[in-house]
């Protein structure tokens, strides 16, 4: 059974920073790509960010770029997304999701997701 778990969510104040890392099991987390998304208004689901499967590939939507850092360990078969100067627009849900062999930036690509894990941060 696939489990992807987000945690390190919580409170932060404006301009802090917060690390969500991402667990995952009963995958070979090599096979996947992975992603970090949100939800916003007109979308079920924005992307952030994608991490290409050996990790030497990465990829951010224009407004999380230079603020926030996708990164993985094969090995410990984690995803981590650093994220740095918190406004209060990034309140939100964080997901992170696997897709099987795509590096995209596409929701719907993505096989697997996590439950979520809550960022609030305040002004």
């Amino acid at each position: 059974q696939v489990q992807l778990v987000e945690s390190g969510g919580g409170l932060v104040h404006t301009g802090g920073p917060l690390r969500l890392p991402c667990a995952a099991s009963g995958l070979t987390l090599t096979s996947y790509a992975m992603g970090w998304f949100r939800p916003s208004p007109g979308k079920e689901r924005e992307f952030l960010a994608v991490i290409s499967r050996t990790g030497r590939s990465t990829y951010y939507t224009d407004s999380v770029k230079g603020r926030f850092t996708i990164s993985r360990d094969n090995v410990k078969n984690a995803v981590d997304l650093q994220m740095n100067s918190l406004q209060p627009e990034d309140t939100a849900v964080y997901f992170c999701a696997a897709s099987d062999g795509s590096y995209t930036s596409r929701e719907r690509e993505y096989d697997y997701w996590g439950q979520g894990t809550q960022v609030t941060v305040s002004s």
